[in-house]
């Protein structure tokens, strides 16, 4: 990745095509899909000021300026402004949802000013990012305004960007090749993996009878999956459990071989809610997928290997599966 893509100049550009592929995704989906102006500007309002906040930590010259006493601010202001826009309109305004918005940005972003970084505080640390998912606390703050309109993402995006600010400006994680897109070398190992993986996953897929062949799905909403997928879930997937677990666990054992094979375990059963619980055959699947990721970020030394491995993996399932 060239140097431009990771200072302030970069962050600026990325920052104008963010804003712009959004207006213009947000209106035509809004138009597709019939949703009045009432609930559809202010979730797009909402989605416009969460996205700079999001692009922060993928740009290190403009994430370091946030370090200190200006993190916990920042944090705060990365969860309750997009809330607030969603208030313009499109959900009634909540005290409580404002209180509890804030009260998990400070609790993770002082969490390592009151307990020191040892393996039990950076578990304890990952435990609660992961029961706040899994919990749905974001679920009672970001109702439905109108059918067709997830703003409840709102609330995961705010999760992901706290994490990961925290455990880089506070926790100082090696950055592990975090960023956005992956390099020519990131997409050449990561599709290797993808393709070593693919018969194997068919075959657990197929055998466990947990996926179906199905009808070839639309190209170009699969382009569109492919992106947000990209830039949004196997980020977020591939930088806690390749980026950070894996690197944990690696000094704690001192052992990369015991530390691929427990991350992609412990990656498996996080996926015991998929769907329906327990789903111990996603679990399975999940773990040998969560292998292959793993060795792909052993091999480029970036978890945008693993990125690309893990978005190959699905759209191949959402293309020719069900």
């Amino acid at each position: 990745m060239s140097a431009m893509a990771r200072t302030s100049g970069g962050f600026r550009a990325g920052l104008l095509i963010g804003w712009t592929v959004l207006c213009v995704a947000g209106i035509l989906y809004a138009r597709s899909k019939d949703i009045p102006s009432w609930a559809a500007l202010p979730a797009l309002a909402a989605f416009l000021i969460e996205y700079p906040f999001y692009l922060v930590p993928a740009f290190p010259e403009v994430r370091e300026r946030l370090a200190g006493e200006r993190l916990p601010g920042f944090l705060v202001a990365s969860a309750v402004l997009p809330y607030l826009a969603c208030c313009a309109g499109a959900v009634p305004f909540q005290l409580l949802s404002l209180v509890k918005l804030a009260a998990l940005a400070l609790a993770l972003g002082l969490w390592y000013r009151v307990f020191p970084a040892h393996p039990l505080s950076d578990l304890g640390f990952l435990s609660m990012v992961v029961a706040v998912k899994l919990g749905r606390y974001a679920a009672g703050i970001y109702p439905v305004p109108f059918r067709g309109i997830e703003i409840g993402i709102l609330g995961d995006l705010a999760l992901f960007q706290i994490a990961v600010m925290v455990l880089m400006l506070a926790r100082r994680v090696p950055e592990t090749g975090y960023g956005l897109w992956p390099t020519a070398r990131d997409w050449r190992i990561g599709a290797l993996h993808f393709f070593c993986f693919a018969p194997i996953g068919v075959a657990l897929g197929l055998g466990l009878n947990a996926v179906h062949f199905a009808r070839p799905a639309e190209p170009l909403k699969l382009i569109g999956y492919f992106f947000a997928w990209l830039l949004v879930l196997t980020l977020a997937e591939e930088f806690f459990f390749r980026g950070v677990l894996q690197e944990w666990l690696e000094e704690w054992t001192k052992s990369r071989s015991a530390a691929l094979l427990a991350t992609s375990v412990l990656f498996g059963a996080v996926h015991l809610w998929f769907r329906q619980y327990p789903n111990w055959r996603w679990v399975i699947i999940a773990s040998a997928l969560g292998w292959f990721c793993g060795r792909a970020r052993n091999q480029a030394g970036s978890i945008r290997a693993g990125m690309v491995t893990h978005t190959l993996t699905i759209v191949a399932w959402r293309a020719f599966f069900t």
